[in-house]
C-alpha cells in the first residue's frame, strides 16, 4: 500500500532525508519513530503530499503523490500533530465539510459521518461547536476527519495527545481495530502506545532507517544474549555473593522473589557476548540450581536508545 524508493530531501545544505527506502504492507499498523530533527515529520508529510520530495518516489496505493497526486491523496486519511479543525463549525458541519472536499456524495455524507463518529466515539458531539471541544475531543474529531471517505492508507501523528490514560486504552483499541481494514503509519512519542499497538516498527536517525522489524526480532537481534533473566534456588546473599566476581557480567540486578526460596535476577553481559554458559556454570559452581532462564526483551525505549545513540547499529530484518 505504501512504497517508499530512495527518498531524498534536501534544504539548502542540509540533508533532511536520507535515500531511504521501506514498504508497508496493506493491512500492517507501523509506528514510525525517530528523535526530534531525525527526518520522520518530512517523511509523513512528503508522503501525504505537503511536501516534496528533492529525489525519489512514494507511491501511495498504486498512484505516485508527485506523479499522480489527486489519485495518491485520495487514498490517505491523515491527522498531524495539530487537528484540523474549524472553530467555528460544529462537530457534523465540520465532518460534512471534510466529507465534501474529499468527494463523497451528498446521499452518503449522514451515513457515513455516522459510522466515523460511532468509531471514534463521538456520536452525541455532533452539535458541539469544534472551538468549545477539549483537548481529548478535538483529537476525537481529527481522527474523524482521517477515516472520512474510507481511504485505505490512514498516517497518524501522534493520536492519542490530549487522551487521559483511561482515552489512551480505548483509542488503542479503536486504532488495532482500524488495523483489520486499513494501512496505518503512527507516530508517537509515547513508544509503549507504539509497542502496543503496532505491528512493526521503522525508526528514522539522522535522515536514515536504522530500524525496520518488529519490537521482539529487534530485541534479539540486539542482544544476543547479552541481557537474560535467571530464577534461582538460595538465598539472596549466596546468589549476589557467587556472582559478584563472576567474569563476563557488567551488570546482576535482584529483581522479585516469584517463588519460595528462589529470587529472579537480571544479568547484563558485554555487547556480543553470550553470558548464558557463564550464569549457568557459575550456579553449578556454587550449587544454585537454575529454575528458569531467558532472554530478558529490551523494551521499545531500550531499542530506540541503542539504535539511535550512535553513527552506526543500522538494523534491518530484511539486510
Amino acid at each position: 500500500m505504501i512504497e517508499v524508493k530512495n527518498l531524498t530531501k534536501k534544504y539548502g545544505s542540509h540533508l533532511a532525508v536520507d535515500n531511504i527506502s521501506f514498504t508497508v504492507n496493506k493491512g500492517e499498523i507501523v509506528g514510525f519513530l525517530g528523535p526530534n530533527g531525525a527526518g520522520k515529520t518530512t517523511t509523513m508529510n512528503i508522503l501525504t503530499g505537503f511536501i516534496s520530495a528533492t529525489e525519489g518516489d512514494a507511491i501511495i496505493n498504486g498512484f505516485n503523490i508527485l506523479d499522480d497526486p489527486e489519485k495518491a491523496k485520495a487514498s490517505i486519511g491523515y491527522l498531524p500533530d495539530l487537528p484540523p479543525l474549524y472553530n467555528h463549525m460544529t462537530v457534523d458541519e465540520y465532518l460534512n465539510f471534510v466529507c465534501e472536499i474529499r468527494k463523497v456524495k451528498r446521499g452518503d455524507r449522514k451515513k457515513m459521518i455516522g459510522e466515523i463518529k460511532e468509531i471514534v466515539k463521538i456520536s452525541d458531539m455532533g452539535k458541539r461547536v469544534c472551538g468549545n471541544l477539549s483537548k481529548g475531543y478535538r483529537q476525537r474529531v481529527g481522527l474523524a476527519q482521517a477515516l472520512a471517505g474510507y481511504p485505505e492508507v490512514l498516517v497518524f501523528d501522534e493520536p492519542t495527545n490530549g487522551f487521559d490514560p483511561k482515552q489512551i486504552i480505548e483509542m488503542r483499541q479503536v486504532i488495532k481495530n482500524l488495523g483489520k481494514s486499513h494501512t496505518l503509519i503512527i507516530s508517537s512519542h509515547i513508544l509503549t502506545e507504539v509497542a502496543a499497538m503496532c505491528d512493526r516498527i521503522l525508526i528514522i536517525h539522522k535522515g536514515k532507517i536504522v530500524a525496520s522489524d518488529t519490537t521482539a526480532r529487534l530485541s534479539t537481534a540486539l542482544t544476543s544474549g547479552t541481557k537474560m533473566r535467571a530464577r534461582l534456588k538460595g538465598s539472596r546473599d549466596a546468589i549476589q555473593s557467587a556472582f559478584a566476581g563472576a567474569p563476563l557480567f557488567t551488570a546482576v540486578t535482584a529483581a522479585t522473589s516469584r517463588e519460595a526460596g528462589t529470587y529472579d535476577f537480571e544479568f547484563i553481559g558485554d555487547e556480543g557476548i553470550d553470558i548464558r554458559e557463564a550464569i549457568f556454570y557459575t550456579a553449578q559452581k556454587n550449587n544454585l540450581p537454575i529454575m528458569m532462564m531467558q532472554s530478558a526483551d529490551l523494551t521499545l525505549e531500550e531499542i530506540f536508545l541503542r539504535v539511535t545513540g550512535g553513527e552506526g547499529g543500522i538494523y534491518d530484518s530484511d539486510n
